[in-house]
């Protein structure tokens, strides 16, 4: 998620992707339109079959593989309630060169065909066959809003230090200011994120972050448009540490983008099963 760090070597994500199964494309989505509500409530033999049906989850795959190429147009200032920040940035890579971008679609695409399978009807804020960059971190945050999520979440990978690893999930904090009002959503997004992060780290293995929560695998802002403008429950997960070398093993590793994918979508299934 660390922005800023100008990814050009984007495209070695393809090979890793293809080696590592990636889950085939099913349309662009990149402004998908909001999901009808279901008419008939749904039967206990169809939650038996598929237990999220009804339900609607957004997937944010976090920055765009060739936001590098449009610096203008990411850089350009929106409002996230409590103040300005940019469209988007370019997200990091690991050393060689894979993505943040394609680590996050790759993960999206998997997640989305893990939700699908229990029935829930899931939306990406953007795909590979949308726009070419972003979408801004406001409209991010709108698509969630309008398709009225059950449960949204930001994929991303950070960019910090070597050294420095593990994952965390972000929380929103209460804002309360211009467009934004978390406080709705700073409970059941904590629920959401508590969820997560537990069947993340178990699925994965990946250890809680050790600069970032301490210990907690959580973390709450309220500097992020894509939480302050939410009113549906969100989060962001930070998968690991793009920059070192233990966590670039796992991310770049198709079986265990396979296990983030599963991690998410268990913390997904928990929480709107109780909701």
């Amino acid at each position: 998620m660390a922005g800023g760090a100008l990814v050009v070597g984007g495209l070695v994500g393809w090979g890793v992707y293809a080696a590592g199964g990636g889950a085939a494309e099913s349309g662009g989505a990149g402004r998908p339109v909001a999901p009808s509500s279901p008419s008939v409530a749904p039967s206990a033999d169809d939650k038996a079959a598929a237990p999220l049906k009804g339900k609607v989850v957004v997937i944010d795959p976090g920055h765009n593989v060739d936001n590098f190429r449009h610096t203008a147009e990411i850089n350009r200032q929106v409002d996230v309630g409590n103040g300005r920040k940019e469209c988007d940035t370019t997200g990091t890579s690991t050393n060689d060169g894979y993505a943040e971008a394609r680590f996050t679609l790759d993960v999206a695409h998997r997640l989305r065909a893990l939700l699908e399978r229990q029935g829930a009807a899931v939306r990406l804020t953007h795909d590979e066959k949308g726009p070419d960059w972003g979408p801004c971190v406001d409209e991010r945050a709108e698509i969630g809003n309008k398709a009225h999520a059950d449960a949204a979440i930001s994929i991303h990978a950070d960019g910090a230090p070597v050294g420095d690893r593990g994952f965390h999930v972000i929380l929103p904090g209460a804002v309360h200011a211009g467009g934004a009002d978390t406080r709705p959503i700073v409970g059941p997004s904590r629920d959401l994120g508590e969820r997560i992060a537990s069947d993340f780290r178990r699925v994965t293995g990946e250890p809680p972050s050790n600069y970032i929560g301490h210990g907690t695998a959580l973390d709450t802002r309220t500097d992020l448009g894509g939480l302050n403008l939410s009113t549906v429950p969100k989060v962001f997960i930070e998968c690991g540490n793009m920059r070192d070398d233990k966590d670039a093993a796992l991310l770049t590793s198709g079986s265990w983008r396979q296990k983030a994918a599963q991690g998410m979508s268990e913390g997904i299934v928990s929480f709107l099963r109780e909701s």
